[in-house]
């Protein structure tokens, strides 16, 4: 058994003993609500910034335009997805699987050396869930101040801010939901069609889910339902860069003024201030120890430097940092993994840039009569039935010329020069005869070559059937 990977029960039973909700009443209150309070700091105005910089992209990406076309599309109706210069049809879907693989295991690279960083600064969830507290904190005060309306008797006041709160968060939730449906149908069509009642259901339908996800699950999400959280004992070892809470310089804990000597009183940094708490949008005390709930946001380790700023203490009681380095033991991170890692994701890169680079402006498939293997036609020839499929990837007319190779004096029954539209999938169906007795093989491999008028050609092969 790998001695670097940690147990979730000793991950999050490694610090303290954790308290019941009732000895830390910072942490719920009214049933299981969290009251998140405001954090400022190095690490919040980082998670500001990459969330305001994700936001733009996503509800401005859907607008711009390429080649007179929606530059991003996942349209599903036409089967293809559109993303710049690049047109990607069924047939291309090897690019889209090494697309995810390669963000899949980006993914668990960045969590096997940096921890739940995605959870923390770029997952939808967590970003949509700061930007509803924040409406709630605009329109009903701080956490303790919302705290405490909640607990009391409703007024008209309250209630109009309340209204208003829930006003803004539809609107989010509706701008959200138009705009992630956005990106499977042309945004431009979707917005007319929503106001003509032909696309309201699907906007109102992700609309809904948003404001449910952002306005009352929230750490319900990460904690319940996310399987992210649950793959954390099996990512992580002793060199994973996590938010850890350092027992040996803040135990034990206690409250003091800044003129107490905390050493004489056999106290630790830690003045008990249960800020950490206070701010963590799970409601978890880091304290405790690493938990499966923590998104690794950063939020108590901001609250907690300004506390030690304000006793005077050195800063970072609370911190990223790994399971080794908390031990003072060294922290490296090992070389073999780190490179296998960066191979392996350079390999599955590269692997996806040689099928973009070998991307054809030309799509053709081809498919044999399954009814009729061969059949003898009225000249006496062999006769054999196909269908071509011909895609033209491209975003203007093209005339093709279909041709055959593999065998000769052949009578070709059917279309050799078609004209398909852009984006366009082409059916031609033809036949091809031939007498029997030019035909050495039961069966004789052939290729259809469909060109261009710019010489570009794509062959396919397939099979020509004489009999038994």
């Amino acid at each position: 058994m790998n001695q670097d990977r940690i147990p979730i029960k000793n991950i999050m039973l490694q610090s303290a003993k954790r308290k019941s909700n009732k000895e830390n009443p910072d942490r719920f209150n009214l049933g299981n609500h969290i009251y998140v309070r405001k954090s400022k700091g190095t690490f919040q105005r980082l998670r500001r910034y990459v969330a305001c910089f994700l936001l733009s992209l996503f509800f401005f990406l859907p607008w711009f335009s390429y080649n007179e076309r929606q530059a991003i599309l996942l349209d599903i109706g036409n089967q293809q997805v559109n993303f710049f210069c690049i047109t990607i049809y069924p047939q291309d879907l090897k690019i889209l699987f090494f697309f995810l693989l390669i963000i899949l295991f980006s993914l668990f690279f960045l969590t096997m050396f940096v921890g739940r960083i995605w959870c923390g600064y770029f997952c939808p969830q967590t970003i949509w869930s700061f930007i509803y507290i924040w409406f709630e904190e605009k329109f009903e005060g701080s956490a303790n101040k919302r705290r405490k309306q909640d607990s009391s008797v409703l007024t008209i006041n309250i209630i109009i801010r309340k209204i208003t709160k829930h006003v803004f968060w539809i609107l989010i939730a509706f701008l959200t939901g138009l705009t992630f449906l956005g990106y499977f149908l042309p945004i431009k069509d979707l917005i007319s069609n929503f106001f003509s009642f032909n696309s309201s259901f699907l906007v109102l339908l992700f609309s809904v889910l948003t404001y449910i996800n952002s306005a009352w699950m929230r750490s319900i999400i990460c904690i319940h339902v996310c399987p992210y959280a649950r793959f954390q004992s099996v990512i992580f070892d002793k060199n994973t860069l996590m938010v850890a809470y350092d027992v040996n310089r803040g135990e034990n804990r206690g409250k003091r003024s800044r003129q107490v000597d905390s050493e004489n009183l056999g106290l630790g940094d830690c003045i008990n201030c249960n800020l950490c708490v206070q701010v963590c949008p799970t409601g978890i005390d880091i304290r405790d120890g690493l938990q499966y709930e923590c998104i690794n946001c950063g939020a108590c380790i901001d609250a907690c430097n300004k506390t030690m700023s304000y006793m005077g203490y050195k800063p970072n009681l609370i911190s990223y940092i790994t399971k080794n380095r908390l031990l003072s033991l060294n922290t490296k991170i090992i070389k073999i993994k780190l490179f296998s890692c960066i191979i392996l994701l350079l390999f599955m890169v590269g692997l996806f840039l040689l099928e973009i680079i070998n991307l054809k402006p030309i799509g053709l498939t081809v498919l044999r009569d399954r009814n009729q293997l061969f059949k003898s036609n009225y000249l006496g020839e062999i006769e054999n039935t196909y269908i071509l499929k011909i895609i033209n990837k491209t975003k203007k007319s093209k005339k093709y010329y279909l041709d055959i190779k593999g065998l000769n004096n052949i009578s070709w029954y059917g279309k050799r020069l078609v004209q398909v539209r852009p984006g366009e999938v082409y059916n031609v169906p033809l036949s091809l005869g031939i007498y029997p007795d030019r035909l050495n093989l039961p069966v004789t491999k052939i290729q259809f070559i469909i060109s261009d008028d710019e010489d570009f050609n794509v062959s396919v092969e397939s099979r020509f059937i004489k009999g038994f």
